[in-house]
């Protein structure tokens, strides 16, 4: 995916996005609030089409003030949808994603002493190692298992034979905790 640095305050890298925005296009924005959408809105169309806030100087984080999406037609010739922001953001089939995003991590899990390395302190475990002496940064990793784990979270929910498992391994729980329950 390419990534382009922009800036909604000085316009600069915006130039750069009209490419997204040929005749016919429709480009939707997504993010947290606070994060710029609107004011990039602004700059794309230059001027003040949108309603914008500061982010909150307690936390610095943004304020809900664009409440319904919005459909605006581009200098370029498509359109920018605006939207209010964003809660979640779930993935959905991600897998293949991960992996070439990560492809660093793929590639130093091959050297891990086990196939099935989780990378979670086993022996061996030469993602574990490259983070302890700074070859792979310990942000990019934690990233890296954020996303595996929300991947594996959406297999689990799309996943029938995981589902059920996953039934019968609460149905366990359940019978264990009864066990300790008292009676009477």
């Amino acid at each position: 995916v390419p990534i382009h640095r922009v800036s909604a305050r000085t316009g600069e890298g915006v130039e750069a996005l009209a490419v997204y925005f040929p005749a016919g296009a429709t480009v939707g924005l997504l993010g947290s609030s606070g994060v710029g959408k609107s004011t990039l809105v602004n700059r794309i169309l230059g001027g003040e089409v949108q309603r914008t806030n500061e982010v909150r100087e307690g936390d610095d984080r943004g304020r809900h003030t664009t409440t319904r999406r919005e459909l605006f037609p581009t200098p370029w010739g498509g359109l920018v949808l605006d939207t209010p922001g964003m809660r979640e953001l779930q993935l959905w089939d991600a897998g293949e994603g991960v992996e070439a995003a990560f492809s660093d991590v793929e590639t130093l899990a091959q050297g891990c002493r086990f196939r099935d390395c989780r990378h979670q302190g086993e022996p061996g475990c030469a993602v574990g190692a490259a983070v302890a002496d700074g070859t792979l940064d310990p942000e990019r990793f934690a990233s890296y298992r954020k996303l595996e784990r929300e991947v594996e979270q959406l297999r689990a929910r799309t996943d029938i034979q995981a589902r059920e498992r996953e039934k019968q391994r609460i149905k366990a729980l359940c019978k264990a905790a009864d066990r300790f329950r008292p009676r009477g």
